[in-house]
């Protein structure tokens, strides 16, 4: 048995608890940002904010103590990219050498273009400590999985012995993993195709169809993996379940946040008004498409379809000049 503390109380984290929960044979602690929120989500019985419908077993423990996280072999970071920095100064000084460290957060930090595992790694460090920390990452909507339906992902630590032993303790009959050396790749897959996702929900507002679809989702993950091999990712890992399926999913499922940004953007509505109707969920492709093109810029790599993301999210550029400019682009070899 192992001691499991899920960080983070939005809907992928309360599907995450869950799933564990599931599977059996392990202790599950839920942690919440704050007293209050753990308390609200206890005193319901269920994620009435963020994941309704499906009820938290007593066997679940739900906290918003900090000091929680000094019990777990297993800490599941499941904290929005924004807040990830801030939480972790929080939580250090509770945590200790022995512990596992996985990382289900998507997304790139602003400004110093880390991954979140990266982020981890430099909080930790501060405190002098180096734990084992590793990506969660795959086609995988919070809903479904809280469900039980079937669904694959890939879990990548850079000690493959690592991956194997969260491979054991999260597989489930509903929740396949696959394991990884490649916490780059794996990172960067899931972090970008929330920028292409909302392209490709852009698009579909807009009234395009199939063809412009497919294209950006192929373009999509042609830029995806220059830039994750740039940054010593490989390309094999960005045409499985953390990139290629990670990708058609968030591009073509209506339970997809950042799809659904895209579409309201390619409506004509603006963005302020989209992001203040999710209702304190995250689109995380809003922030990382300034992260990720940050660091494109660093690696030089081109990634056109994410510089006209920018435009549109950062400048109020016209969706359908945007798609226009994309379209005239001097011609080249596809490869």
């Amino acid at each position: 048995m192992s001691r499991i503390i899920v960080l983070g109380s939005g809907a992928w984290g309360t599907a995450i608890a869950l799933s564990l929960h599931r599977r059996g044979g392990h202790q599950i602690t839920f942690w919440a940002h704050s007293p209050e929120a753990a308390q609200e989500i206890a005193d319901a019985g269920e994620n009435t904010l963020f994941l309704p419908g499906f009820p938290i077993p007593k066997e679940i423990s739900i906290t918003g103590n900090c000091a929680a996280v000094a019990d777990a072999d297993i800490v599941v970071s499941v904290v929005p990219s924004e807040f990830l920095r801030s939480t972790m100064a929080r939580l250090r000084p509770h945590m200790h050498a022995g512990q596992i460290v996985v990382s289900a957060t998507k997304g790139i930090e602003n400004r110093s273009y880390l991954r979140m595992t990266q982020v981890i790694a430099a909080c930790l460090a501060e405190a002098g400590l180096t734990l084992p920390i590793g990506a969660f990452s795959g086609p995988s909507f919070a809903l479904e999985v809280a469900q039980g339906q079937p669904t694959a992902v890939t879990v990548a630590f850079d000690d493959p012995e690592i991956a194997a032993r969260i491979q054991a303790d999260f597989s489930s009959e509903t929740l396949r993993l696959y394991t990884s050396t490649d916490v780059i790749g794996v990172e960067l897959g899931g972090a970008l195709k929330n920028v292409i996702a909302i392209a490709a929900g852009m698009a579909a507002g807009a009234g395009l169809g199939y063809n412009s679809a497919a294209a950006l989702i192929t373009r999509g993950i042609a830029e995806i993996t220059r830039l994750a091999v740039a940054c010593g990712g490989r390309r094999e890992t960005l045409a499985g379940l953390s990139g290629v399926g990670d990708l058609v999913l968030t591009c073509t499922g209506s339970l997809s946040r950042n799809r659904t940004v895209g579409q309201e953007l390619g409506r004509g509505r603006q963005l302020p008004e989209i992001l203040a109707g999710l209702g304190g969920k995250v689109a995380e492709g809003v922030l990382t498409t300034r992260a990720a093109l940050g660091l494109a810029r660093r690696e030089g790599i081109e990634m056109p379809i994410t510089e006209q993301m920018e435009l549109i999210l950062d400048e109020g550029k016209d969706p359908r000049e945007a798609i226009k400019d994309l379209m005239l682009r001097p011609g080249r070899d596809e490869h």
